[in-house]
Protein backbone atom coordinates (compact mmCIF):
# COMPACT_ATOMS: atom_id res chain seq x y z
CA UNK A 1 0.00 0.00 0.00
CA UNK A 2 1.49 3.44 -0.95
CA UNK A 3 -0.14 6.78 0.45
CA UNK A 4 0.47 10.06 -0.98
CA UNK A 5 -0.08 13.64 0.61
CA UNK A 6 0.21 16.55 -1.54
CA UNK A 7 0.42 20.32 -0.15
CA UNK A 8 2.24 23.45 -1.56
CA UNK A 9 -1.10 24.92 -3.08
CA UNK A 10 -2.89 27.86 -3.48
CA UNK A 11 -3.23 30.87 -4.97
CA UNK A 12 -0.45 32.91 -7.32
CA UNK A 13 -0.29 35.54 -9.96
CA UNK A 14 -0.01 34.93 -13.52
CA UNK A 15 3.91 34.73 -14.27
CA UNK A 16 4.33 33.53 -10.29
CA UNK A 17 5.83 30.47 -9.17
CA UNK A 18 4.38 27.56 -7.04
CA UNK A 19 6.22 24.66 -5.94
CA UNK A 20 3.86 21.39 -4.66
CA UNK A 21 5.29 18.41 -2.84
CA UNK A 22 4.29 15.27 -2.44
CA UNK A 23 4.99 12.98 0.61
CA UNK A 24 5.08 9.36 -0.43
CA UNK A 25 5.12 6.25 2.04
CA UNK A 26 4.83 2.45 2.12
CA UNK A 27 7.41 -0.37 2.27
CA UNK A 28 8.15 -0.49 -1.74
CA UNK A 29 7.21 3.30 -2.71
CA UNK A 30 10.91 3.60 -4.34
CA UNK A 31 9.77 1.11 -6.81
CA UNK A 32 7.25 3.48 -8.47
CA UNK A 33 7.27 5.95 -10.69
CA UNK A 34 5.69 9.05 -9.02
CA UNK A 35 3.28 11.39 -11.60
CA UNK A 36 1.67 14.65 -11.32
CA UNK A 37 -2.35 15.12 -13.18
CA UNK A 38 -4.10 18.08 -12.75
CA UNK A 39 -7.73 18.20 -13.16
CA UNK A 40 -10.05 21.39 -14.02
CA UNK A 41 -13.27 22.29 -13.04
CA UNK A 42 -15.47 20.46 -16.43
CA UNK A 43 -12.52 18.73 -17.50
CA UNK A 44 -10.58 15.44 -17.68
CA UNK A 45 -7.91 14.72 -15.50
CA UNK A 46 -4.48 15.17 -17.40
CA UNK A 47 -0.86 14.52 -17.06
CA UNK A 48 1.52 17.62 -16.14
CA UNK A 49 5.02 15.39 -15.47
CA UNK A 50 6.42 11.94 -13.76
CA UNK A 51 9.51 10.58 -12.50
CA UNK A 52 11.66 7.76 -11.59
CA UNK A 53 13.49 7.37 -7.80
CA UNK A 54 16.49 5.49 -9.52
CA UNK A 55 17.58 8.07 -12.21
CA UNK A 56 15.40 10.55 -11.85
CA UNK A 57 14.10 10.44 -15.39
CA UNK A 58 11.21 12.64 -16.26
CA UNK A 59 8.31 12.75 -18.43
CA UNK A 60 6.57 16.37 -19.16
CA UNK A 61 3.55 17.28 -20.60
CA UNK A 62 4.00 19.75 -23.97
CA UNK A 63 1.82 22.41 -21.98
CA UNK A 64 4.33 23.05 -19.23
CA UNK A 65 8.12 21.72 -20.69
CA UNK A 66 10.18 24.80 -20.11
CA UNK A 67 7.87 25.73 -17.16
CA UNK A 68 7.45 23.46 -14.65
CA UNK A 69 10.43 21.10 -13.45
CA UNK A 70 9.80 17.68 -11.47
CA UNK A 71 12.21 16.51 -8.86
CA UNK A 72 12.40 13.61 -6.06
CA UNK A 73 14.43 13.54 -2.48
CA UNK A 74 14.69 10.06 -2.11
CA UNK A 75 15.80 10.28 1.52
CA UNK A 76 12.63 12.12 2.30
CA UNK A 77 10.56 10.18 -0.09
CA UNK A 78 9.51 12.72 -1.43
CA UNK A 79 8.42 14.31 -4.81
CA UNK A 80 8.11 18.22 -5.86
CA UNK A 81 6.55 19.80 -8.88
CA UNK A 82 8.08 23.25 -9.45
CA UNK A 83 5.76 25.41 -11.60
CA UNK A 84 7.26 28.53 -13.00
CA UNK A 85 5.98 31.64 -15.39
CA UNK A 86 2.53 30.18 -14.54
CA UNK A 87 -0.77 31.14 -16.50
CA UNK A 88 -4.93 31.06 -15.61
CA UNK A 89 -5.09 27.87 -17.68
CA UNK A 90 -2.74 26.01 -15.06
CA UNK A 91 -5.77 26.61 -12.62
CA UNK A 92 -6.80 23.02 -11.42
CA UNK A 93 -7.09 20.30 -8.81
CA UNK A 94 -3.14 18.84 -8.81
CA UNK A 95 -3.05 15.26 -7.82
CA UNK A 96 0.34 13.32 -6.90
CA UNK A 97 0.31 9.47 -7.95
CA UNK A 98 2.24 6.56 -7.92
CA UNK A 99 2.66 4.29 -10.57
CA UNK A 100 4.05 0.79 -10.38
CA UNK A 101 5.55 -0.18 -13.51
CA UNK A 102 8.18 2.49 -12.32
CA UNK A 103 7.62 3.81 -15.45
CA UNK A 104 7.47 7.56 -15.60
CA UNK A 105 4.25 7.01 -18.28
CA UNK A 106 1.69 10.06 -18.80
CA UNK A 107 -1.26 7.36 -18.97
CA UNK A 108 -3.55 7.68 -15.90
CA UNK A 109 -4.81 4.23 -16.16
CA UNK A 110 -1.17 2.95 -14.81
CA UNK A 111 -1.33 4.79 -11.30
CA UNK A 112 -2.77 3.03 -8.66
CA UNK A 113 -2.30 5.34 -6.05
CA UNK A 114 -3.82 8.92 -5.85
CA UNK A 115 -2.96 11.51 -3.34
CA UNK A 116 -6.30 13.99 -2.40
CA UNK A 117 -5.59 16.68 -4.41
CA UNK A 118 -4.19 20.34 -3.97
CA UNK A 119 -5.94 22.86 -5.16
CA UNK A 120 -3.86 25.81 -7.48
CA UNK A 121 -5.38 28.89 -8.91
CA UNK A 122 -3.69 31.53 -11.28
CA UNK A 123 -5.49 34.61 -11.39
CA UNK A 124 -4.45 36.80 -14.55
Amino acid sequence: QVQLVESGGGLAQAGGSLRLSCAASGRTVNRYAMGWFRQAPGKEREFVAAITWTFGTANYADSVKGRFTVSRDNAENTVYLTMNSLKPEDTAVYYCAAAPRGTPTPLKSEYAYWGQGTQVTVSS
